[in-house]
């Protein structure tokens, strides 16, 4: 048994949920909700860093970040289903990936530069930094959306960042990028734990 330390609007922690019920293991998963904003939230003591998600295997050490636990779960229950076993094809999956994830990050930045400051003290320039990541990013997989195929890790990831820039209504990429929204209903289709982990109403 596994217990996962997350939060109900974290993309990181869906998409390990993701990778679980791909792999057949949500009932070794057992759901912690944490948050980093509360000082007494045991995520502090099992990540130095405070970040969510964190695994905590029954009798084991924490693993957080993740990649890294995703990486784990399919080292003990994948047979290349999620992440490949072929050294080349792995590293183009994590690429791409580590490509969706980044997308993610300068969402997360963006929501944290008006969580963390106020008034005259938010940086437009630092926003526009970043909203320029996402949508490279964005076009990027688009022109690439054959190394996205469900259900790779890297079509878990994508999908995630979509749901997540959904739940924090920070762009209209339906509208900007309209390619990613049958790749997205395709992805739906083939992971039916996608809605059954549904980021809540923002």
């Amino acid at each position: 048994m596994f217990t996962l330390l997350t939060s109900q609007g974290s993309p990181y922690g869906r998409k390990v949920r993701l990778v679980a019920a791909l792999l057949g293991i949500e009932d070794k998963l057992k759901i912690q909700e944490s948050s980093f904003r509360d000082p007494d939230d045991p995520i502090h003591k099992i990540n130095p860093l405070s970040k969510i998600p964190a695994l905590v295997p029954d009798g084991g050490a924490p693993i957080f970040d993740s990649r890294v636990i995703c990486g784990y779960l399919c080292d003990r229950f994948d047979d290349g289903l999620v992440i490949p076993t072929d050294p080349d094809a792995r590293a183009r999956a994590l690429t791409s990936a580590a490509l969706a994830e980044g997308v993610c990050d300068a969402l997360l930045l963006i929501v944290n530069e008006s969580r963390f400051h106020e008034g005259e003290q938010i940086s437009t320039a630092w926003l526009d930094h970043q909203y320029r990541k996402v949508r490279r990013g964005l076009e990027t997989a688009v022109a690439n959306l054959d190394a996205f195929a469900a259900p790779g890790i890297a079509a878990v990831t994508l999908a995630c960042t979509l749901g997540y820039i959904d739940y924090r209504q920070q762009l209209d990429w339906r509208a900007e990028f309209p390619a990613l929204q049958p790749w997205l209903d395709e992805f739906s289709a083939a992971v039916p734990a996608w809605d059954e982990t549904k980021l809540p109403e923002s």
